[in-house]
This record gives C-alpha cells, structure tokens and sequence, in this order.
C-alpha cells in the first residue's frame, strides 16, 4: 500500500497533465472524465492484489500456514473477474488518447499515436514472451504495464516539450 498511494498521485497527476496538449476543450473535459474513472479501477486492483499478500502473510504468522496458499488462490478466483472489469476501465483513456492523436487534435503529429501506451505494452509482451523462464522474466512480466507508462511518460514529455516549442 506504501507503493500503491503515491503511484496512483503520480500516474494520476501525468494522466491529468498530458491533457494539456489536447487542441478542444470538449476532448479535453472528455480525456480528464475518462482518466478519473480509469484511475479509481486502478487504486481498486491495486487493493485486491495488497488484500491477497495481507491474507497470505497472516495466514502463515498465525498458524494456518498450511491452508494460506488455497486460501489465496480461492481468494483470487473468486473474485478474479475484478481484475479483467478494472483493467477494461484503465483503458478507456488511453484509447481515447489514441483517437485524438489518429484525429490530429493533440499537438502530436499523428505519427506519435502509434507510440500510445497499448503499443508499448505489446511490444514489450512480445519480449516477454521471448525471454526464458526466469526470475528476471516474471519481474519483467509483473511490471509490464508499470514499464510501459514510464516509456510513454518519457515519450510524451520529450516529444510534448518539442510540439509546444513549434506551436
């Protein structure tokens, strides 16, 4: 939860800042109302997962270690359909993000869409997939989509600072 809190403030905060280089402010409103609702599915997922470590943790320093792995898991599959509604949310502004960098109305030029975070992501899925099984691929894996925005944030801050210069 440490983690969690200050990652959703700043993920939150460049979210809500990148929608300064939309043109309109009608996408604008709809770009910042498509971010607030993906970032409350975000903190929702992050919970889920920390509630499943805590059970998992009391679990076994409280003398039920034994049944803290099935609880777990049960845990998960219960409730996994949480995990796929969240994630369906957190896209909602990236897609949108895309359409209006394909529409021209960012300050992007419209070859900057295909650097969009999905993208990203896929790219680096396929890597994944690539690399052997290892301590270092499941790291990898966990934090794919954590990678993928710092890629993206970079991008649109370098390429964002250009595009403001010129217009």
């Amino acid at each position: 939860m440490l983690l969690s809190f200050p990652g959703i403030v700043l993920y939150g905060t460049a979210l809500f800042a990148i929608s300064d280089f939309i043109k309109e402010s009608k996408n604008k409103k709809t770009y910042r109302i498509l971010t607030s609702f993906g970032l409350t599915p975000w903190l929702s997922l992050h919970l889920f997962y920390i509630m499943i470590l805590f059970l998992f943790s009391w679990l076994n320093g409280n003398g039920y270690a034994d049944i803290a792995m099935t609880a777990c898991e049960a845990l998960f599959k219960h409730l996994s359909g949480i995990v796929t509604l969240s994630e369906v949310f957190m896209l909602a502004p990236f897609i949108y993000w895309f359409y209006l960098q394909i529409r021209k109305k960012t300050v992007f030029p419209r070859a900057a869409a295909f650097t969009n975070i999905l993208f990203i992501y896929a790219v680096m899925y396929i890597i994944k997939m690539l690399l052997p099984d290892s301590p270092f691929r499941l790291g990898f894996t966990n934090g794919l989509m954590s990678e993928s925005m710092i890629i993206w944030f970079v991008i649109v801050f370098i390429w964002g600072e250009r595009c403001s210069k010129k217009g």
